[in-house]
């Protein structure tokens, strides 16, 4: 049996389930990073393939043509140009939708140009009956000099057969279908002569794109006298385009047939329904409300077992193991620190199965189509709703979301303001401050106010970021053209598989990402508190007890204990820290203590309930108490009142709205923008707000 890997691009427009395909090829072998130097995200997997190959799949950014206009289709047309480059494939496969076969073979005609054998899978093959469809494959497979795949990622049909055509690559022509130098053969013919040995189209995208060719860039042929005005280039792609689509017209026109007397569509119907005027905006909020009904309402158990269960351990591991340091490090360290994020996996995991579902049913696409006309009023188009979405779950992909955004300014604001949305990051620490301070009551008998509030919470964060674009788009001087575009998939119920993959994957990165961060924090947080210098720490039992005495003869060993606790905290290196700040926080409602959650959560904003946990965790004389009971019972000794009451609550919430709470997004806008000009004004402009607008709650609501 031979023992080979082969290595298979996977190619396809936006929204022909180019995803599902890759899914149902590699299962649960995925590995997902970015492209060396560059941080646009790649899908690698592997599958067994028949008479023992094996398949090494590379799932490339979606792209439409190769004619590129963004980075993340610069990286599919360099890789197939590259020989040299350790991913170039052997066989290409172009996954297309069986409705939309005319716009996803444009693509196609063109990577055969490249000369590589290339495979073309018709897609969604189930709903061929349903639109009254019928393909002439034999037909297809002969003007089009390839093999063809009919796949139902949904049905799982079709995948073994496409599996058997990878095995077989070698025997599929490499041969182009369309004669793209008839467009000019005066100067493709000279350009055929000086440079014999290298692919011609290959060429002309090295000419039209900037993009490098093995030792060939545009420098070498200008030398060459092949450079032409940017007018004449496009001039040259529109013909090219043209005639591709002349030819696919006319296989099309015999190779497949469209009966609309058979299709059974309600999808236009749907459509002006979910894109209407009023009724649109009215649904989306509904879906909205429901989403953060079900995040509270739904997680509420697991997250309550779970948070009893970490107790439960934190105070077994300090019953059990031997008295000493090390005993301390883990039950009042690591444990309630690792605690304090993982209770908020089952809202986190729900989080993302709501986006997930809303993107694998095509409405994703609906409410970007809707938002445009809203967001052209801002300075933005509906292309900026997608990374204000995403950065639901996370500003970082978000922000590099915006590469598909051609016009800079457009592109640029759009970074800038996406810090606003509400990430999944601020969601651990919403729900705790929520469930301190707004009581679980219901409104109309089926709304509950938590939901309500957390849903305030997001839409306060998508206002700002809009209110902050329309500002930037009067204030920066770039001058901007755009049109906005936008593919409406066919609706399609949801594949669990699918959203299975991208929960398990999205929640699975967020509590490894965090949890190394919180790991790091609560141990170093944990030595601060249990250390101090001076006198005033080493002999805080016998002051607190000769304190006690002053007033009682005769105090109780738990008493004792509880004040030498407190005193050792407030006198240790994190309480000396704490009270050095304290000053500039107090104006906000806040003590020592979340002033130093709130300095650790700069790393990463989930980190303040962990920080808090560990905090009130440390010299704790019970271990029964959750976080939750220890954030309700903390008391400010100097006005006897809860610290967590509803001013400081509101200050908290409002704070972590709008505040930048995340080193790893500067990070990326700095990567982006390529200066820290732009990163440094983010965190300068949102922490300024965040402090004023705290204040101001603060002080009215006290």
């Amino acid at each position: 049996m031979p023992d080979h890997n082969i290595k298979v691009a996977l190619i396809g427009n936006p929204n022909t389930g180019k995803t599902s395909v890759f899914n149902q090829l590699t299962g649960l072998n995925q590995q997902v990073g970015n492209y060396p130097g560059i941080t646009v995200e790649r899908k690698q997997g592997s599958c067994n393939l028949p008479l023992g190959f094996r398949g090494i799949i590379l799932d490339l950014p979606g792209t439409y043509s190769l004619n590129a206009s963004s980075i993340d289709e610069n990286v599919v047309i360099e890789l197939l140009l590259n020989k040299n480059d350790s991913d170039f494939p052997d066989v290409a496969v172009v996954v297309t939708d069986v409705e939309n076969l005319k716009r996803n073979l444009l693509l196609f005609t063109q990577i055969k140009d490249l000369e590589i054998p290339t495979i073309l899978v018709i897609n969604m093959a189930d709903r061929m009956d349903f639109k009254g469809i019928s393909i002439d494959i034999p037909y297809l497979e002969s003007r089009l000099n390839t093999r063809i795949a009919l796949v139902s990622s949904r049905k799982k049909t079709g995948i073994d057969y496409l599996k058997s055509l990878i095995v077989d690559y070698n025997a599929i022509s490499t041969e182009p279908c369309v004669n793209a130098s008839s467009i000019d053969p005066e100067y493709f013919n000279a350009l055929r002569k000086a440079f014999p040995k290298q692919s011609l189209y290959k060429l002309w995208l090295v000419i039209t794109q900037d993009v490098n060719f093995s030792n060939l860039n545009k420098r070498v042929l200008e030398t060459q006298n092949f450079a032409k005005p940017n007018s004449e280039l496009k001039r040259l792609q529109q013909k090219e385009t043209i005639k591709r689509y002349q030819f696919i017209n006319d296989v099309l026109k015999e190779g497949r047939t469209i009966d609309t007397a058979k299709a059974r569509d309600f999808r236009s119907r749907l459509d002006r329904v979910l894109t209407h005027k009023i009724w649109g905006y009215v649904i989306f909020a509904a879906i909205l409300l429901l989403i953060f009904q079900s995040i509270f309402d739904w997680s509420s158990y697991p997250m309550d077992w779970i948070d009893g269960g970490f107790t439960s351990l934190a105070s077994y591991a300090a019953e059990h193991l031997p008295k000493g340091t090390f005993t301390d490090l883990i039950s009042q360290g690591i444990i309630p620190g690792i605690g304090g994020i993982v209770i908020f996996i089952p809202q986190i995991a729900f989080l993302f199965l709501f986006i997930s579902i809303l993107e694998e049913t095509g409405y994703m696409s609906r409410v970007v189509f809707l938002m445009d006309k809203i967001m052209r009023r801002f300075g933005l188009s509906g292309k900026s709703v997608v990374p204000l979405i995403s950065g639901t779950a996370c500003a970082i992909p978000a922000i590099m979301a915006t590469r598909n955004i051609e016009n800079w300014k457009e592109r640029l604001i759009t970074i800038l303001v996406t810090p606003f949305t509400t990430c999944s990051a601020r969601l651990p620490v919403y729900s705790i401050i929520i469930s301190l301070i707004i009581p679980r009551n219901r409104v109309l008998g089926i709304f509950n106010t938590q939901g309500l509030t957390l849903m305030a919470l997001y839409l306060l964060g998508f206002a700002t970021a809009v209110l902050s674009a329309y500002l930037l788009n009067k204030v920066l001087k770039i001058k901007n053209k755009t049109f906005f575009v936008v593919e409406m998939p066919n609706y399609k119920l949801p594949m669990f598989k699918n959203v299975g993959l991208n929960v398990l994957e999205k929640t699975k990165a967020f509590v490894f990402g965090a949890g190394k961060i919180i790991l790091a924090i609560s141990i170093v947080l944990w030595f601060l508190a249990s250390f101090g210098p001076g006198k005033d720490f080493k002999n805080a039992k016998s002051i607190v007890t000769n304190e006690l005495r002053a007033t009682n003869p005769n105090p109780t060993k738990l008493e004792i204990d509880e004040k030498t606790a407190s005193y050792k905290l407030e006198n240790s290196y994190i309480g000396i820290m704490g009270k050095t700040i304290e000053p500039v926080i107090r104006p906000l409602g806040y003590d020592w203590k979340i002033g130093i959650a709130i300095l650790s959560s700069f790393a990463a904003r989930e980190v303040f309930v962990g920080t808090l946990a560990t905090i009130y965790s440390v010299g704790d004389s019970d271990n029964e108490n959750t976080i939750k009971d220890k954030m309700q019972a903390e008391v400010d000794p100097e006005t006897g009142k809860k610290v967590f009451n509803f001013a400081s609550g509101i200050s908290l919430l409002l704070f972590y709205a709008f505040a930048m709470q995340c080193a790893s997004t500067l990070a990326i806008t700095r990567k982006e923008t390529n200066t820290w000009k732009w990163p440094l004004s983010q965190l300068i402009f949102m922490s300024g707000l965040a402090y004023l607008v705290a204040l101001t709650a603060y002080q009215f609501l006290k």
